[in-house]
């Protein structure tokens, strides 16, 4: 299993990877300026990582619906899965990009953001609790 991680955004795409170790590491973001760019950006990591499954955050709302951003994620897995015919695994966001920005100075938000590392570390956040989901825990030793 290698699995990436995505953070969908308008501007942005964040990205993760991980593996049978269970354990996401963010990857540079992909911060082109034109969708087609992002897209084609987004092929290429895919087939780089040879990703035998994609993960994408699922940004539902605070009360379970499905809003507009979650709709968008919606016909992006539907793509992906015609376009790659590989699993699409839509994964509930909520508060990760909070959370992923809480960790960086509030002085630096703004730079950091148009970087993509906030959406890098928010695509971690989502693939993690996929990969702890999906794989076993490991077995403790008591020697």
């Amino acid at each position: 299993m290698r699995c990436l991680g995505i953070d969908y955004g308008t501007r942005r795409i964040g990205l993760s990877f991980g593996d049978e170790l269970g354990v996401a590491t963010p990857l540079p973001a992909i911060v082109e300026a034109a969708p087609e760019q992002r897209w084609a950006a987004l092929m290429a990591v895919i087939a780089q990582r040879r990703a035998t499954d994609l993960v994408l955050g699922y940004p539902l709302n605070m009360d379970d619906t499905a809003g507009p951003k979650a709709k968008e994620a919606e016909a992006l897995a539907e793509r992906l899965r015609r376009e790659l015919g590989l699993p699409v695994h839509l994964v509930d966001e909520r508060l990760t990009s909070y959370e992923a920005e809480s960790t960086i100075p509030k002085a630096k938000r703004r730079e950091v953001r148009a970087s993509g590392l906030i959406d890098s570390r928010a695509a971690t956040l989502i693939l993690q609790d996929f990969l702890d989901q999906k794989l076993p825990p490991p077995i403790a030793d008591h020697a």
